[in-house]
């Protein structure tokens, strides 16, 4: 009889990940120092490194990534795969291995993987799981101290997309970068999703060329390296004021979350869903509708005679698309800004922000970096007030309708200090 040790050991290291990783959840929750999303997944991965692909187990997985919208889109996709199957996801944003390996220990028994992976993950998380497909978003600077210039991150995922010749692309060909990193892909399905920043989309990544833009249409005047033209392609999906082009017609479209990014989203998340998993059109449509919130975004808390809602934006690309969403006939706008190294320490991004258009709506600048925000506002010709807290700010503001705009753990230490003013607000009613 054959016995495979170096197997017995493996599959013995991942049972004690697994079960440490667990304690670790569980203690976690208990203590009250988090979900446990991350904890689990970094204990796990330290006793055992080949856990990510052990618990993958070679099930269909898609994987989502780009700078902006990818847990929204992981959201629509997870619920549109849903429809017709089991589904692991890590819904909760935890992108980076710790995230994607908890998520994976929590659908252990899901059918289907739909996860959403940093940029900077994206090759090892596919070499570990060897998707099925990969959902290919949108590129522009975000956190420069930490990720670096986004050409680098285009080549990387050039690179991992010419290692698995045989995974379908969902790309956005409104995307300059995004079409970089598809254009020689096998297997590829482009979709106009739209593209409402422009700031990376000035010059060719392969070649350093100029792009040149005709309406929705764009093209490099340099060809490429083998001399073929570098040219935005013909999209088989499209979200447009109608609805949702696919290859079987023109469907209506409602979406619950606002903004056109979002309707971009759930073009690529339905798409996604129909192309590489089968799953019924219609009903991937409906299960993207019906998404609402995700992570508390866009969510709405009332305090008092205020109805406050709330929206983040992580870099110049998200804030423009965040900005649009403001409401102007609101009765208070509340900016928030932090620092830390979740956001970026690097805030020269505000000056690439264009705030120019805030008048007629009181506008509190706030957060840990609120006198950064300030300034820019000042420049911006912006009339406000700064005040370093975003709660204070808010209770600043006239009662009525507040549009809060914040950074990642500005919008994160918010939503908590919301939750608790209201809750002990109910507590005294």
């Amino acid at each position: 009889m054959n016995f495979n040790f170096r197997s017995a050991f493996s599959s013995a290291r991942t049972a004690v990940a697994t079960t440490a990783a667990a304690l670790a959840t569980t203690a976690s929750r208990a203590t009250g120092r988090g979900a446990g999303g991350m904890i689990g997944g970094l204990i796990a991965n330290a006793i055992d490194p080949t856990i990510m692909q052990n618990l993958a187990n070679q099930r269909p997985a898609i994987l989502v990534t780009g700078t902006n919208g990818k847990s929204t889109t992981t959201r629509m996709l997870a619920a549109a795969v849903r429809a017709e199957h089991t589904v692991a996801t890590n819904d909760g944003g935890d992108n980076m291995d710790a995230g994607i390996i908890s998520a994976l220990l929590a659908g252990k028994d899901a059918s289907h993987l739909v996860l959403e992976v940093d940029e900077l993950h994206v090759p090892h998380v596919a070499d570990n799981l060897n998707p099925t497909a990969l959902v290919l978003l949108n590129l522009s600077r975000d956190q420069l101290d930490r990720v670096g210039e986004i050409n680098k991150i285009e080549r990387a995922l050039r690179g991992a997309v010419e290692a698995h010749p045989d995974m379908l692309v969902i790309a956005n060909c409104d995307d300059v970068l995004m079409t970089s990193v598809a254009y020689d892909a096998k297997n590829v399905i482009w979709v106009s999703a739209g593209a409402g920043w422009m700031g990376e989309s000035v010059t060719c990544p392969r070649t350093g060329g100029h792009i040149v833009r005709e309406g929705e249409d764009w093209h490099a005047v340099k060809p490429l390296a083998d001399g073929r033209a570098f040219r935005r392609p013909t999209p088989t999906w499209a979200v447009t004021e109608d609805g949702l082009v696919s290859p079987e017609g023109v469907d209506k479209l409602r979406l619950s979350l606002p903004g056109r990014a979002n309707r971009g989203n759930a073009a690529q998340a339905v798409a996604a869903a129909v192309e590489a998993f089968g799953v019924d059109r219609h009903k991937a449509i409906a299960a993207a509708e019906g998404v609402d919130d995700v992570a508390g975004r866009y969510s709405t808390i009332t305090l008092g005679k205020r109805t406050i809602r709330l929206l983040l934006a992580k870099n110049p690309a998200g804030w423009q698309e965040a900005l649009s969403m403001v409401d102007r006939e609101a009765d208070g706008l509340v900016i928030a800004a932090n620092g830390h190294v979740a956001d970026g320490i690097d805030m020269s991004w505000l000056w690439d922000v264009r705030f120019e258009d805030f008048e007629g709506i009181p506008v509190k600048a706030a957060g840990e970096r609120g006198t950064d925000l300030a300034v820019r506002l000042v420049y911006a010709d912006i009339s406000h007030e700064l005040i370093a807290d975003p709660l204070a700010a808010i209770q600043s503001c006239p009662e009525g309708r507040i549009e809060v705009l914040a950074n990642y753990t500005a919008f994160r230490d918010l939503k908590k200090a919301l939750t608790a003013a209201a809750a002990k607000e109910h507590s005294n009613d």
